[in-house]
C-alpha cells in the first residue's frame, strides 16, 4: 500500500502550533493526508505554517470533519491511538509495529490521535475499529503530539518499505451494510434483545474490519446470514 493511502486524523487537536509540528513530522515519513476533527477557523494558519516550515503543503491540502466517523468513511481500517487500558478500550491494543506490519497490507487505513489534554475519550475511541498504544515509562506516559505522530509514522514508513503491497479490502462506509445485514438476520432469529443491538454492530464491525474483507467476502457473507435466518425462521413454522 502507498503511503499516501494512509490518513492521519486528529481529533479536536487544540493548539495550532501542534498541527503544524504533525504536518512536519508526517512529511518525514511520506504521508501527506490529513484530516482534522474540527473547524478551520479554530486553528491560527500564521502558527502551524511557523513549526510545519516545509510540509504546509500537507496543512492547506488538510481536510475537516465533524466527526471520526465521518472522516474516516472510505477507509477499510481504522486504528485508535491510547495509552490507557480499560474495558472500553478496545480488547487488545496492538504496538505500533503490530499495527503497521498489519495496516499496510491493506487499501486505505486512518490512524487516530485524540486530543492534546485528554486523548481519545471512551466514545471517539468508540468510532475506531482497532487500539494502539505507543509504550512509554508508566512514571511519565503522556507524548507531545507530534512526537506520537511521528513514532507511528516513521513505524509505518518503514513497514511499508518492507513489504509488498495487499489485496484490497471495502471501506468502513461499504463494511458497515454487511454488518447492518448480520445484524438484522441475527435480530430475526431472537439472538438478541434490541437494547443489544449497538453493542453487536461494534463487535462485528471491529472484527470484520480487522479481517480486511473483499467485496466478494463481504456478498458472500450477507449471503450466509441471509440464509441461516430463513432457515431457522423456516424451522420455527415447521
Amino acid at each position: 500500500m502507498p503511503l499516501s493511502k494512509i490518513c492521519v486524523v486528529l481529533c479536536r487537536p487544540e493548539e495550532s502550533r501542534n498541527v503544524g509540528a504533525v504536518c512536519r513530522a508526517m512529511a518525514n515519513s511520506g504521508l501527506k493526508n490529513l484530516r482534522i476533527v474540527g473547524k478551520p477557523q479554530d486553528y491560527s494558519d500564521e502558527k502551524v505554517r511557523i513549526l510545519a516550515i516545509h510540509a504546509a503543503t500537507i496543512w492547506e491540502e488538510a481536510k475537516f470533519y465533524n466527526s471520526i466517523t465521518e472522516a474516516t468513511s472510505d477507509c477499510s481500517l481504522v486504528a485508535g491511538t491510547t495509552r490507557r487500558f480499560g474495558k472500553k478500550r478496545k480488547n487488545k491494543l496492538l504496538l505500533p509495529e503490530e499495527f503497521a506490519k498489519f495496516a499496510i497490507s491493506l487499501e486505505k487505513v486512518a490512524i487516530v490521535f485524540g486530543n492534546e489534554r485528554t486523548g481519545l475519550t471512551d466514545e471517539e475511541l468508540d468510532e475506531c475499529t482497532m487500539g494502539v498504544t505507543i509504550p512509554t515509562d508508566k512514571n511519565f506516559g503522556s507524548l507531545n503530539l507530534s512526537h506520537a505522530v511521528q513514532i507511528i509514522s516513521y513505524t509505518l514508513y518503514r513497514a511499508a518499505h518492507q513489504r509488498s503491497p495487499g489485496s484490497v479490502a471495502v471501506p468502513l462506509k461499504r463494511l458497515d451494510i454487511t454488518v447492518e445485514n448480520i445484524t438484522d438476520n441475527l435480530k430475526k432469529i431472537g439472538f438478541f434483545s434490541l437494547t443489544g443491538r449497538p453493542e453487536m454492530e461494534r463487535f462485528w464491525r471491529s472484527i470484520l474490519s480487522r479481517a480486511a474483507l473483499s467485496e466478494g467476502e463481504c456478498k458472500y457473507l450477507e449471503k450466509i446470514f441471509d440464509k441461516a435466518a430463513g432457515l431457522s425462521l423456516k424451522n420455527k413454522k415447521n
